[in-house]
C-alpha cells in the first residue's frame, strides 16, 4: 500500500482536520514507531506503521455521522485552553469526532459532527459551494434597501461574499427577522454582513446544511445521520456517493 502523508492518515482516522492534525505534529505530540515526528511531510501507512497522538494509538475507525443542534456558549473546537463547552462534549460517542466548520459560540443550530475528514473538506472547501440557512433576529425593521445589499454580495476584509437568498420572516418597528442562505464559511460571515448594512443581529440560528434539517432537534440535542442523509451530503450539487453511515 503506498504510503499517504501524516496528516492526511491522522485526519482520515478522525483525530482532527488536516489543519490541526499539522498543527499536532509540529507540536511535537505524535509519535511513528516510537519516534517523535514533528516535521512535515511526512509519509506513513496506517497499516503497517504505528501512529500514536499524544499517546494513544491510531486505527482505522468506524465512520459516524451526527446532527447537533448546538446551544449558545457551546464552542466548535476540540481544544479550549479556556475551558469551555464544547459541541464534541455533547455527543455520546465511542469514536473521536470533530465538527465540520464551526459556529461562533453565540450562534445556535445545526452543526455536523463526523470522523470523516473528506466529507469534512467537500462540506467547507469553497469550490463545493454547500447551501448554509440561517435565521437571523435583528433589532427594528430591516430596511428593502439593506436586503438588496445582501443579496448581491457585501463587501469584506477578504472580498466581496457571494449572491445571498434572503427573505423577510417577519417585519416590525422593534424586532424582525431574516432567512438568509449564504454558500460561503467566512468566519462569522453571516453576521459580519448584518454589520456591514446596518443591522443589528440579537441572535442567530443555523437551520440547514444543504437538505439536512435542523428541524426535530432540541437544543443541546443529537442523531445519528440516516445512510441517505449521507450520501445526500456526499452528492452534494453534483457526483455519487462514495461512502456509508449507519442507519
Amino acid at each position: 500500500m503506498a504510503k499517504e502523508r501524516l496528516q492526511k492518515v491522522m485526519a482520515s482516522a478522525g483525530v482532527a482536520s488536516r489543519r490541526q492534525c499539522e498543527e499536532l505534529i509540529l507540536a511535537g505530540v505524535v509519535r511513528v514507531n516510537g519516534k517523535v515526528v514533528d516535521t512535515l511531510p511526512t509519509f506513513v501507512d496506517l497499516q503497517s506503521d504505528a501512529i500514536t497522538v499524544e499517546g494513544r494509538r491510531l486505527r482505522i475507525p468506524e465512520r459516524v455521522y451526527f446532527a447537533l443542534h448546538k446551544p449558545k456558549g457551546v464552542i466548535c473546537t476540540n481544544r479550549d485552553p479556556q475551558g469551555r463547552k464544547r459541541a464534541i462534549d455533547l455527543v455520546q460517542c465511542p469514536e473521536r469526532v470533530f465538527c465540520i466548520g464551526r459556529l461562533d459560540a453565540d450562534t445556535t443550530g445545526l452543526i455536523i459532527l463526523t470522523n470523516d475528514a473528506e466529507l469534512t473538506n467537500q462540506l467547507t472547501h469553497p469550490r463545493y459551494k454547500v447551501p448554509k440557512t440561517y435565521i437571523a433576529t435583528v433589532k427594528g425593521r430591516v430596511d428593502a434597501k439593506a436586503v438588496e445589499r445582501l443579496k448581491k454580495g457585501i463587501w469584506l476584509a477578504e472580498g466581496k461574499t457571494g449572491k445571498a437568498a434572503v427573505k423577510v420572516l417577519k417585519a416590525g418597528h422593534q424586532e424582525s427577522s431574516l432567512e438568509i442562505t449564504i454558500s460561503q464559511g467566512l468566519n462569522r460571515q453571516v453576521r459580519r454582513m448584518l454589520a456591514r448594512v446596518g443591522i443589528p443581529v440579537k441572535s442567530l440560528k443555523r437551520t440547514s446544511i444543504g437538505k439536512l434539517q435542523l428541524r426535530g432537534l432540541g437544543a443541546g440535542r443529537y442523531r445519528l445521520l440516516t445512510k441517505a442523509e449521507v450520501a445526500a451530503l456526499q452528492r452534494g450539487p453534483k457526483g455519487p456517493a462514495k461512502a456509508t453511515a449507519r442507519k
